[in-house]
């Protein structure tokens, strides 16, 4: 079992009701294989006992940064699906473009966008795509730990959930437990109740969570209600989706009677403000859902609609985003903010236990951060510039499962070069758009 120690940081902590930052000067942690043993002050603990030690005087160690809903391999797509509304998005650009795709795109989109995030100090990510086997096995390569779910729409009949049950049955708890498999459908309107109901089942079968788009948007709402008159979330209720330890993504259209229902089955929200300013969506409404209960973590979403996969943008525009809304600038403050992007982010992805806190006994996802750049200067508040101002090349280690995977701003298990040269390999393929080919058409 190795044994690493993170000397002389200082530890972000939270206090025990997240209401302040609470940083800890001149502290260690020491970790023992997979987990954390110690957090204690600096000087007891020898480094020479100890199989590998990161210095990390005037550094901040803190928990990785979870991505609770993403579909990493559109990062080969970046840039093709811009300035254009929500329903062109999806039937003119995203779903003609992913006919397009075969398995080995997806392994290496896998690979590029793991790279990106890992660099980004993203430990942690919940990812919703197609190919996902081919998927899995990058993201076990890079050292990364993943909530993975094969992406599948109601067209698809059974084939697609006996290929999830497959992708299930051979994948959860992999790669030294880093891989956490679970069942996803796309959403509402292009999964119907029948296939919903199939796709509960395995979840009961198979003891995984779920891991659905729902309410992307008010008019969604509308639409269904006055199809159906039931909202997305009443149709997820009806059809056993709706349940303890499902991830929604974004939820911007959710109705107060709606947040009630969320809050009695114990869903979980991902969070993607830079998807919702790029195409003119409704946004989370963040204060609702804390104020019942739910908990709320960070997304990027995909690379398509947010351009890159940097959580620390969506942090910052996370706690933006409800300041204006509201119209307040005291609505969602920094404490509350660090919060969500730690130990809510973990709590959404059903991992509240064992992620998100620089904590002895919970798994040793970390990050160290350098803040000695202009940007930070001077330094007077912690919380503050953590929000507000870092980067993601503020980040300079990166440990998953106790193991160092980036150190020194350099990837220990992916080759940059290689992941680039293999993804722009197939670009011309990869862009071509006919939108007779969409694999999918947006109805909602």
């Amino acid at each position: 079992m190795t044994t690493l120690l993170l000397l002389d940081a200082t530890v972000l902590t939270l206090s025990p009701d997240g209401s302040r930052v609470q940083p800890l000067a001149h502290h260690d942690v020491l970790v023992e294989g997979q987990r954390i043993t110690h957090v204690q002050p600096t000087g007891q603990a020898d480094p020479s006992h100890f199989d590998e030690v990161v210095r990390a005087a005037g550094r901040v160690v803190m928990p990785g940064l979870i991505n609770t809903h993403a579909h990493v391999p559109m990062v080969l797509f970046r840039g093709l699906a811009e300035d254009v509304s929500i329903d062109r998005w999806f039937n003119e650009f995203i779903w003609p473009l992913e006919s397009n795709l075969h398995p080995d795109d997806v392994y290496w989109g896998m690979l590029l966008g793991t790279a990106e995030m890992l660099l980004g100090g993203v430990t942690t990510v919940a990812d919703h795509y197609f190919h996902m086997d081919v998927g899995a096995k990058a993201i076990a390569e890079s050292g990364m730990r993943g909530v993975l779910g094969w992406a599948m729409f109601g067209s698809q009949g059974q084939a697609a959930l006996d290929t999830t049950e497959r992708f299930v049955r051979q994948h959860h708890n992999s790669a030294d437990g880093r891989i956490t498999a679970a069942i996803a459908p796309h959403a509402p309107y292009t999964c119907d109740d029948d296939f919903l109901r199939g796709s509960a089942r395995l979840v009961d079968a198979l003891g995984v969570p779920a891991h659905i788009h729902a309410a992307e948007v008010r008019a969604q709402t509308d639409l269904s209600l006055q199809k159906r008159g039931l909202t997305p979330i009443q149709v997820l209720e009806q059809t056993g989706l709706l349940r303890q330890g499902t991830i929604l993504a974004h939820a911007c259209g959710v109705l107060p009677s709606d947040i009630e229902l969320m809050a009695e089955a114990g869903v979980g929200v991902a969070h993607a403000p830079k998807t919702y300013l790029k195409l003119g969506m409704d946004v989370t409404p963040i204060p609702a859902l804390r104020q019942a209960g739910i908990a709320v973590g960070l997304a990027t979403d995909g690379a398509v609609s947010n351009n890159t996969l940097d959580l620390w943008e969506a942090l910052r525009l996370c706690a933006m985003l409800q300041k204006d809304r509201a119209r307040q600038p005291e609505v969602l403050p920094i404490a509350e903010a660090l919060l969500i992007a730690t130990r809510e982010s973990a709590r959404v992805l059903g991992m509240a236990d064992r992620l998100g806190a620089v904590q002895a006994g919970y798994l040793a996802d970390l990050i160290v951060l350098d803040l000695g750049g202009l940007h930070h200067q001077p330094l007077h508040d912690l919380g503050a510039s953590l929000v507000y101002n870092t980067l993601p090349t503020d980040v300079q280690t990166v440990i998953v499962n106790g193991q160092i995977v980036v150190r020194d701003r350099v990837l220990r298990r992916i080759d940059p070069a290689t992941v680039v040269h293999q993804a722009s390999r197939a670009m011309q393929r990869l862009a071509q758009r006919v939108p007779a080919q969409r694999i999918q058409t947006y109805q909602p």
